[in-house]
């Protein structure tokens, strides 16, 4: 049968939660296998081996979901685009840190329900959203938001604020 919006959202937030930290790992592992200047390749190993640690792991999800939990104010101050260019700017690029992972589920999500091709962020501050599409992602986003943040408190440890 056809499932609601709203089963959707819950659906993408459900599998990006559960999918977080093993979506870090494969981003790390993907890294390593095309890194070839050996300083860093030896960084990205560490952070991995870190990742696949009981304890570097929790650490890594209690991360994810603070971040998930401070979202939807930063929305609601700074606008969708300012946000993810924060989480971008936070990332760095860096494969598997938390604010790329959490950029990406956000970025699969809207691209998807509002027919996006390429970069969301390119798309958000070219002349191609306009302010009813730009106030259409916005709500998409809060409404994920909101169950990305429900299935991360029952799911992930608790972050400790940073």
């Amino acid at each position: 049968g056809l499932r609601t919006l709203e089963q959707e959202r819950a659906k993408h937030a459900w599998e990006c939660v559960q999918q977080c930290l093993s979506q870090a790992i494969h981003q790390l592992e993907t890294a390593i296998a095309s890194e070839i200047n050996s300083e860093r390749r030896k960084k990205l190993e560490e952070r991995l081996k870190n990742l696949q640690s009981e304890e570097g792991g929790e650490k890594w999800k209690g991360r994810y979901g603070s971040t998930v939990r401070k979202l939807p104010s930063y929305i609601l101050t700074n606008g969708l685009g300012q946000t993810l260019a924060f989480l971008k700017a936070k990332g760095k690029g860096e494969p598997g840190d938390e604010h790329e992972i959490l950029y990406q589920h956000l970025a699969e999500w809207l691209k998807r329900q509002l027919n996006i091709n390429g970069d969301l962020l390119g798309w958000l501050v070219s002349d191609k959203a306009d302010s009813q599409k730009y106030r259409l992602a916005t709500m998409e986003a809060l409404a994920l938001l909101q169950w990305l943040k429900r299935f991360a408190e029952a799911e992930l440890p608790k972050g400790r604020e940073e």
